[in-house]
């Protein structure tokens, strides 16, 4: 079998033969103004990273998150699991976050892979428990990938540091390596007889990886230009609601019904490799604002946007609440 395309390139090839999401060239300016205008605070660099993952502390961590990173939305919106962290109530992604913070503090080495590797599923049960009657979705596919993942780091110097290492501070090979070694980052699909990649765990761990390594002053990653935004259920309806990303109307009453995409499913796709290259041309649309009116050369890469984006639309979520996120329950996103 062919070699899937790399996310950008998927991007491209999704865009240009996409039937039911479009890139705006409109929005992708309007979006690119907006960030040209926050060029000089923190909102674009790593520690714009750092305020969006407060309670990040260590490598191990970042690992055991990143592995479990996907599908929090709640069946109803009434009904979200809950997690209360130094009398901090978390829900969405945060859940998992304080769920691993507070079983650090109960003393279970969650973030060692030796535990980790084959801890029960009970034990995770316990780990991730929400403060409500609504549980974190997929307990049993959470268990899976991170015992699968530890198993991994053991075979591999027993670290998340000593087995990404084996790529040098190349970004695109930790990708690479990622997806190789770990067979639940592999974020694939297939569109118009095409393997594509989405990779949305695998880069946004390495982007993690450079986020915890820049606030010890130590992220010289080189190629992280080379990382493309993380396709997830959050951001695109941000770029929706920024006019970068257009739906029609026969995908924007699906979405509104409520109707679950399989994933694979070429709506699903669509949405995810639309997203993936309109902040590509907003990334370059930028670029090129930088360096008419600066002057100078724009050192922001596609995962700062998606930084900066992601809590944008958590920010926003009331303003955008008449644009439908997609649903997908899956283990990549």
């Amino acid at each position: 079998m062919d070699p899937a395309l790399f996310p950008r390139e998927s991007g491209q090839f999704i865009a240009e033969r996409s039937r039911d999401v479009f890139v705006e060239e409109e929005g992708v300016q309007k979006v690119a103004e907006m960030l040209f205008n926050l060029r000089h605070t923190d909102d674009l660099t790593a520690s714009g990273w750092k305020k969006a993952n407060p309670l990040a502390p260590a490598l191990n961590w970042v690992f055991v998150i990143d592995t479990m990173n996907f599908s929090f939305w709640p069946e109803e919106e009434t009904q979200q699991c809950e997690v209360t962290y130094k009398g901090t109530k978390y829900t969405g992604y945060m859940t998992l976050c304080a769920a691993i913070a507070r079983a650090m503090e109960e003393g279970i080495p969650i973030t060692d892979p030796k535990y980790f590797s084959q801890m029960s599923m009970e034990e995770l049960g316990q780990v991730l428990r929400s403060d409500n009657e609504t549980p974190m979705p997929m307990l049993q596919e959470r268990h899976q990938v991170l015992t699968e993942g530890g198993r991994v780091l053991l075979e591999h110097g027993g670290s998340f540091r000593s087995f990404i290492s084996q790529a040098g501070n190349d970004a695109r090979k930790m990708v690479e390596l990622i997806v190789e070694k770990i067979h639940s980052y592999r974020d694939e699909a297939t569109f118009e007889g095409k393997r594509i990649s989405l990779y949305k765990r695998a880069q946004i761990l390495v982007a993690d990886f450079w986020g915890v390594m820049e606030a010890r002053g130590e992220g010289d990653i080189i190629n992280m230009d080379w990382l493309t935004m993380f396709a997830d259920y959050r951001v695109p309806q941000a770029l929706v609601f920024l006019g970068a990303l257009r739906y029609t109307d026969t995908l924007m009453q699906a979405l509104n019904k409520g109707e679950l995409l399989s994933s694979g499913d070429r709506r699903e796709v669509e949405i995810r490799g639309c997203s993936i290259w309109s902040v590509e041309l907003i990334k370059e649309r930028l670029c090129k604002l930088v360096k008419e009116r600066d002057g100078q050369t724009c050192k922001v890469n596609s995962a700062v946007i998606d930084f900066y984006l992601w809590p944008y639309a958590k920010k926003h979520h009331k303003e955008m609440a008449h644009i439908p996120i997609h649903h997908t329950r899956c283990i990549y996103y």
